[in-house]
């Protein structure tokens, strides 16, 4: 028996990634806010009601790969062991964290396109953030669900936040430094409860 998947859902990924690759080569030519739905469906060489078959709005193609990778991500954290102390979940996270950045760092040009995307255009950013709020509540809500104590289900996915957020700082767009600079914020914020610091 074939490993391939079935015609229909080779058809389907093709589209999507037709959709996809059309977008990005529309918004690097003339940017982000230049171009429309029916510019990326005429470029990909599907209809309209295609491209909203598989994205909501253009904003959506933007982080096409980053909300599956995300979701695959946060089924995986709820099939984690439980653990209810601070620093265990921090490290629980950690480690799911890093699983993201390899992730969305794999293909190392379309990173550097988002990447561009998401400086030039504040609505993105914008959009960025809030997709981070939410995994931020999964993460509290994961870790609710399986018992721990609100504050640690609360502060936990904001220090793996914030910890992403200068690790990305520092990798300053080069997706080959991303996992390593969010490691290492991480390993510095472990350096902290080494010390004691409160």
């Amino acid at each position: 028996m074939s490993g391939r998947a079935p015609l229909r859902e080779r058809k389907q990924q093709r589209a999507r990634e037709q959709i996809v690759e059309a977008a990005f080569a529309l918004f690097a030519e003339r940017g982000f806010a230049a171009v429309t739905v029916s510019d990326i469906a005429e470029r990909a060489e599907v209809g309209r009601t295609t491209f909203f078959r598989y994205f909501g709005d253009k904003q959506e193609v933007a982080f096409s790969d980053e909300q599956a990778i995300i979701e695959q991500l946060t089924r995986r954290h709820r099939e984690l062991p439980p653990v209810t102390d601070l620093a265990g979940a921090v490290a629980q996270i950690r480690d799911i964290v890093l699983e993201l950045c390899h992730q969305l760092a794999a293909d190392r040009e379309h990173f550097r396109a988002h990447e561009r995307l998401l400086r030039d255009n504040p609505e993105l950013r914008d959009r960025a953030a809030r997709k981070f709020a939410r995994l931020c509540a999964t993460f509290r809500d994961t870790l609710l669900d399986r018992g721990a104590a609100p504050d640690v289900a609360a502060l936990a996915p904001q220090l793996a936040l914030a910890c992403y957020q200068a690790g990305h700082e520092l990798a300053d767009g080069d997706p080959a430094a991303l996992p390593g600079a969010v490691d290492a914020a991480f390993a510095q914020l472990s350096e902290l409860g080494d010390r004691g610091i409160p």
